[in-house]
């Protein structure tokens, strides 16, 4: 047998290199959880290990943290034009789900009991695996706020509709059944708007009154939400997930304290959870067991993409604000995550105790009860594996995102910024300035760049600004400190690798300290230069922004040899339209047939590179790359 301490230890290890491997290979990090989970059950048998006693509580914890920061993640402010849509998904669109699934499970289950058990389950879909899929895929704010709500919302609504029909399975009449159907609906729906309420208004206050130091905020906030999920639960079964998503959208929604820091605390903690528990889960199967579901259960799967899932958005959104292509592409967003995972495994687990009971049920539901957590592992893994794979191309042919977004948001708006933003829009490239000085904005516009007028740290730039097309994020403001924190405060939205800032303008030792302790973003431009240096060149030594396209003739040691080494690499655009971003680290040099762009001395107007025939030859269209020097 296996030391409990050795597998502990490969469950938390085999989760974070799983999630790296995943981010380094651009694939959902389900399918490696999944995959490393079977992997495990080749040479440890997880249930002589973990007792299922304390297994299943322990998940049940630790679904009810990654659903609380779920609804930390919710604004209320997004659903002022899609709200009935919202509405509509979550009921209607839940009990067409709910209906078809049973139906469809018919497939695999020979009782009703358990088909429509499957079918209640089913409706969840996957809030850990859709927010990544949108932060790839990009699509309007429109579509990512009704598909973020849902992903979220329904999974405690699912849960309780699971927790329905089990009441209707073990109860001895209908009658008893009905009463008892709502009784427990009833109770959730008061314990969880009660108990969440009344939790976030005393962390709020206690918050506020600095009743509770900062660094025992995130233990305190832990503490109560799985204090309100166990105390709900006991109360009304399931009934804790609803009440832990309440306090999370009450907490997010509130003005009175900041709440960031503990928000990235339990992101860091879901991260975690969520490989570790899908390893854990996955381990106690073979992958083996879904295959032996036969063709039924690849019928079943097939059915739920194509079928169930479209008929149930279309029916649901119809006469809604939501477009058509919108409506269409949320037809195609469901994949099943680790609250399908869980729910499945814990009534599966509470309808195999029901064989040493009294109660009357009948004797098919509880042979095919073993076939409920496989079947849930095989709809997680299609579902997760399709809307991967579809999603990102779905939402460009509907128009709704774009493939590898190039554009910039700009922190700042000042001279300099504005001159990189007019050439990058001349090159085809979609930009976006933020700035507090309306004398800048008003600058801008007069340009005809998009601007908006705010504070890049409020959150107002975060959750309110239309991001699509923008894949980075570049802060050029005056101030160094403005700079750094709104690098962090945009980790929630930009990948770390995309986020840029000025070097701070400090004593080198001071700046190196700096950057071991707090770097948040890399040091932007060619030497990580820094703005008072850029204000220098820029207004006592004329210095101007210009794009040049290299050539054979006109290669980059030409470039070097003509602009001199003051000259500052700002972008290189290379092969696709690919704009690469030049910071202080080394990179290869420029490629003839790239365009760059760069802080140079001007040479006098009308000058332009020295080109060849062939290039002059380029027919020009909107985004094709010049031959000549673009001088703003």
């Amino acid at each position: 047998m296996q030391s409990p301490l050795l597998y502990l230890t490969e469950l938390f290890v085999l989760g974070i290199a799983a999630q790296w491997l995943a981010w380094r290979m651009k694939l959902p990090a389900i399918l490696l959880l999944l995959g490393f989970g079977f992997a495990t059950n080749l040479w440890v048998d997880p249930t002589r290990i973990i007792d299922d006693s304390l297994l299943f509580p322990v998940v049940s914890l630790s679904v009810a943290i990654i659903l609380f920061d779920g609804g930390l993640s919710l604004k209320l402010r997004d659903l002022k034009t899609t709200s009935s849509s919202l509405i509509r998904l979550v009921t209607i669109g839940c009990l067409i789900t709910w209906v078809l699934g049973t139906l469809a499970a018919r497939l695999i289950f020979s009782s009703w009991e358990l088909a429509a058990l499957a079918g209640a389950i089913y409706t969840v879909t996957g809030p850990t695996v859709i927010g990544p899929l949108l932060r790839h895929v990009r699509p309007n704010p429109a579509v990512s706020s009704v598909a973020q709500w849902e992903g979220i919302v329904i999974d405690p609504i699912g849960a309780l509709l699971a927790v329905l029909v089990s009441v209707v399975v073990t109860s001895s009449s209908m009658t008893q059944a009905a009463i008892e159907v709502v009784y427990s609906l009833l109770a959730t729906v008061g314990i969880a708007g009660v108990l969440g309420f009344a939790t976030a208004t005393a962390l709020i206050q206690a918050f506020k009154r600095h009743l509770v130091p900062d660094y025992l905020q995130s233990s305190v906030l832990l503490a109560a939400v799985l204090a309100n999920y166990t105390l709900s639960n006991l109360i009304q079964a399931e009934a804790g997930l609803a009440t832990v998503t309440v306090l999370g959208i009450i907490l997010a929604n509130q003005k009175s304290v900041s709440i960031s820091h503990l928000v990235e605390f339990k992101e860091n903690l879901g991260v975690l959870l969520i490989s570790v528990l899908f390893i854990l889960l996955a381990s106690r199967y073979q992958f083996l067991e879904l295959l032996e579901l036969g063709w039924q259960g690849g019928l079943f799967l097939l059915l739920l993409i194509f079928l169930i899932r479209p008929l149930s958005v279309l029916l649901s959104t119809r006469g809604t604000n939501l477009k058509r292509n919108e409506r269409i592409f949320l037809s195609f967003l469901a994949p099943r995550g680790i609250v399908a995972a869980a729910v499945s495994s814990v009534f599966a687990l509470e309808f195999s105790h029901l064989a040493t009971s009294d109660l009357a049920i009948d004797a098919s539901v509880l042979t095919e009860v073993e076939k409920l957590v496989p079947l849930t592992f095989l709809v997680i893994v299609g579902t997760v594996s399709f809307y991967s794979l579809t999603a990102g191309p779905l939402a460009r042919s509907l128009g709704i995102s774009e493939q590898n977004p190039q554009g910039i948001l700009f922190a700042g708006a000042d001279r300099f910024v504005r001159e990189i933003a007019v050439v990058l829009r001349k090159e085809g490239f979609r930009t976006l300035l933020v700035d507090t000085n309306y004398s800048n904005i008003a600058a801008a516009r007069m340009q005809g760049l998009s601007t908006a007028n705010a504070s890049v740290l409020a959150e107002y730039a975060r959750d309110q600004l239309d991001l699509a097309g923008l894949g980075r994020f570049i802060a050029l403001t005056p101030n160094d400190q403005v700079n750094t924190l709104a690098a962090l405060e945009f980790q929630e939205v930009f990948d770390r690798a995309e986020l840029y800032q000025f070097k701070p303008n400090v004593p080198e030792k001071q700046r190196e300290a700096l950057s071991r302790e707090s770097k948040r973003a890399r040091y932007v431009f060619s030497g990580g230069t820094t703005h008072a240096r850029l204000r220098d060149l820029m207004e006592d030594e004329g210095f101007t922004v210009k794009a040049s396209r290299l050539t054979t003739e006109f290669p980059y040691p030409a470039y070097r040899e003509k602009y001199g080494d003051e000259a500052i690499l700002l972008f290189v655009i290379g092969e696709n339209r690919r704009l690469r971003i030049c910071t202080d680290e080394k990179a290869p040099p420029p490629l003839p047939g790239e365009t760059v762009i760069a802080l140079v001395p001007d040479l006098g107007s009308g000058k332009t590179d020295s080109v060849s025939s062939a290039d002059l030859a380029v027919p020009a269209t909107p985004q094709a790359e010049t031959t000549r020097e673009t001088d703003v």
